[in-house]
């Protein structure tokens, strides 16, 4: 069975232009439907229709993430020549997205009579915000206006708010037919012979301002050719196939779902921030977060490192040049601070909402450190240390000051927008509901995650080890000593022998929050746990309120604000289960990891076109079962598709040490993946491809350097020890 998330869509998408339709092709107004860009919705209805009847799929799909194919056939209706059968005319509506939208209509008869009908086209745009879209509640602000060309066969749809200026233009060419416009609708006069076809191409151009984002000039044959790179678009798209690593073994749902993830995090790069040719950013997701954000950007080029390590230079460098810089409560900014979303939407222009961008982010500063050593690590490229070494001072600045904003030692956070578009839980887990006493109240700010904890002290240990090659060796001591400190607190003030695991958060009172969830996990990644704890976090994270057998749950079954169905409450996050095997790892719990992986990857293998969503419902595994769906998850979702690639590398024990020309592996295959090979793995300017086995109960490894200078070890991954208060790996 293959399991869709929500009603089914249809949606393609390439940079900040995306279109969502349903199966036949259509737009439907309330919804998440529409042609997009930029955060304006251009065309909120679409409806075709044949002598007014609406006509009959036969089937749907998006042949590659850009295009999408409709095939749609008549009703029996009557036209001005007769009774036409049910079935005799086909239509197939063609769509291709680059910068705009081009469309292709294709009529033929097969019929044994002549038929005359009008082919109808109604369209409609609101030109709404993308917040609006998402709330259902759109305010009249500007004008439109409509203007048809006749002449040039173009209707043009134009919204005008102060400065604020959007038009979307429907350009016909390649029509035998005239077109006219009337009534909201485009309509062709259509008369076929048997087994005559009629054709026409259509052109949605996106203005935006200055900004004309026109459509390819090749049809939707020539776009798809896999064959022949004839669109800027599959030039990029095969760029990014060719160089990623590949992946073979002989566990065929493993291969579709790694394929599908590639493909899916190469649909979700954004190109449109003044960067080098090469070099993006990671979208969080379509259809709600097409724009950068702070921790999903950095989250997912972490995922990505065994896959294309440099995805990350894009997210370092454009998230580095929006750090804040001044104190701005309205947008939830500190100097220093990394935003959380930037949205360039009417609401965005005109001032009504933060976004602009907005800082509402407590972990995206520490987990920027945490990038941009893991990058260094990957690529070898000491020149991107002195590149953002201003930077990460300003982040290391921001840490001490604003994120430990009451001098206990610990990182909290607290909302100071009052704009009614703040986050109120600054954490990952950002849902207003979502952090909760053990009987299920909510927790007031300020809070203190327990993952914020574990990132900054793996931010200011990682910070030590760049600053000692940046020569800085002094100011490397200061951040290993904050490092040993916090770690010391943070045993004293988390751990909660009672229930054998760490708070969730210290409450406002600075009383730690007894809630069993899966935040600690995160704090395994860190390295932060106390090695002998660390057995007693596991079995927790395992135990049957937590382990659902498709992953591991947000928040355990006995908090009485558990809800499998829910946002945060219960429901198993792909990427959270993939941050956690890599913590499994570093403890040397391998073949606790080996069950994240299979759990995860059997769940993808129920998902349509093995795509993950953002997040499923946390029921549990039984025979007979399936993962369900959160109805409006996002699909494609950056660090969901990417969580294959996390995990992968925690199962094969990856860690680069492109610096010294080194790639460290500890692998560990379970039995139903008995071998592995990874082909194009990059390590600095090295290549190399790495094959696995099962033998016995052990594993073995061989690796064949294709290309450069580096060597693979056999070497486990630790946790931070603690020694005399200084901090060694």
């Amino acid at each position: 069975m293959r399991i869709s998330v929500g009603s089914p869509i249809l949606t393609i998408n390439h940079g900040s232009t995306f279109m969502v339709t349903d199966l036949n092709g259509n737009i439907h107004h309330d919804g998440h439907q529409g042609i997009f860009s930029e955060d304006t919705r251009y065309l909120s209805y679409y409806a075709c229709y044949i002598d007014g009847y609406a006509w009959t799929r036969l089937s749907s799909t998006t042949t590659t993430y850009y295009a999408a194919r409709v095939y749609l056939t008549n009703p029996e209706f009557t036209s001005r020549n007769g009774k036409v059968p049910e079935g005799s005319v086909s239509l197939i509506i063609s769509r291709t997205v680059e910068e705009g939208i081009h469309e292709e209509l294709d009529l033929t008869n097969y019929g044994i009579e002549p038929v005359s009908f009008n082919l109808e086209i109604a369209m409609r745009s609101d030109f709404a915000d993308i917040f609006e879209v998402e709330t259902r509640q759109f305010v009249r602000r500007g004008r439109i206006e409509t203007r048809w060309d006749k002449e040039k066969k173009e209707l043009s749809t134009s919204y005008t708010n102060d400065d604020f200026y959007r038009c979307l233009i429907y350009q016909i060419s390649n029509c035998t037919s005239t077109p006219h416009s009337a009534n909201g609708r485009i309509t062709f006069e259509v008369k076929l012979e048997p087994g005559e076809s009629w054709q026409a191409s259509c052109n949605y151009i996106l203005v935006d301002n200055g900004r004309v984002r026109s459509t390819v000039d090749f049809s939707y044959k020539t776009a798809v050719d896999r064959n022949v790179i004839n669109t800027e678009i599959e030039r990029l798209h095969c760029q990014w196939v060719d160089s990623v690593t590949e992946l073979k073994s002989p566990n065929e749902h493993l291969n579709l779902l790694y394929r599908q993830s590639v493909e899916d995090i190469g649909a979700l790069r954004l190109y449109d921030y003044d960067l080098a040719p090469d070099v993006w950013i990671p979208a969080a997701g379509v259809p709600k977060f097409v724009t950068v954000f702070g921790r999903d950007s950095i989250i997912v080029s972490l995922q990505n490192m065994i896959t294309h390590a440099g995805f990350a230079l894009g997210t370092l460098k454009k998230l580095g040049q929006l750090q804040a810089t001044e104190l701005d409560d309205w947008r939830d900014a500190q100097p220093g601070k990394i935003l959380h979303e930037i949205r360039t939407g009417e609401l965005a222009r005109l001032g009504q909402i933060p976004h602009t961008p907005y800082y509402g982010t407590a972990d995206a500063t520490p987990l920027y450190l945490i990038l941009l050593h893991e990058a260094w690590k990957w690529l070898g490229d000491t020149s991107l240390l002195h590149e953002q070494r201003d930077v990460a001072l300003r982040c290391l600045e921001w840490i001490d000051k604003y994120g430990d904003f009451d001098g206990d030692g610990f990182q909290e956070y607290q909302i100071r927008s009052n704009s009614g578009y703040g986050i109120d839980n600054q954490g990952w887990k950002d849902s207003g509901d979502a952090i909760v006493y053990p009987d299920g109240t909510q927790v007031k700010a300020p809070k203190a995650l327990c993952e914020l904890q574990g990132y900054v002290f793996d931010a200011w240990m990682r910070m030590a080890e760049v600053f000692d090659v940046l020569g800085e060796r002094e100011f490397s001591g200061e951040l290993r000593t904050k490092a040993a400190k916090l770690h010391q607190s943070f045993e004293e003030s988390f751990w909660c022998d009672d229930i054998g695991f760490y708070a969730f958060t210290l409450d406002p009172d600075k009383k730690p929050v007894k809630t069993v969830s899966s935040n600690p996990g995160h704090c395994l990644w860190s390295g932060m746990i106390s090695p002998k704890r660390a057995e007693r976090v596991v079995k927790r994270l395992f135990a049957p309120d937590m382990w659902t057998g498709w992953g591991i749950r947000t928040l355990s079954t006995q908090n009485s604000a558990y809800n499998p169905f829910s946002y945060h409450l219960g429901s198993v996050w792909p990427h959270d289960n993939s941050i956690i095997a890599l913590g499994l790892k570093r403890y040397g719990f391998s073949k606790e990891v080996a069950d994240v992986a299979l759990g995860i990857f059997e769940a993808g293998s129920f998902f349509s076109n093995y795509r993950l969503p953002e997040l499923y419902a946390g029921v549990e595994k039984e025979p007979g079962s399936f993962p369900v769906p959160y109805i409006e998850a996002n699909v494609p979702q950056a660090w969901a598709a990417a969580c294959v690639f996390q995990i992968l590398q925690a199962m094969l024990g990856l860690q680069a040490d492109a610096p010294n020309h080194c790639l460290h592996v500890d692998p560990y295959l379970p039995e139903w993946l008995p071998e592995l090979t990874l082909q194009r793995v990059e390590v600095g300017k090295a290549v190399v491809d790495l094959r696995f086995w099962r033998d016995g109960e052990s594993t073995k490894w061989d690796a064949s350097v294709k290309a450069g200078d580096v060597e693979v070890k056999q070497q486990t991954w630790q946790p931070w020890i603690v020694e005399e208060s200084v901090m060694k790996v």
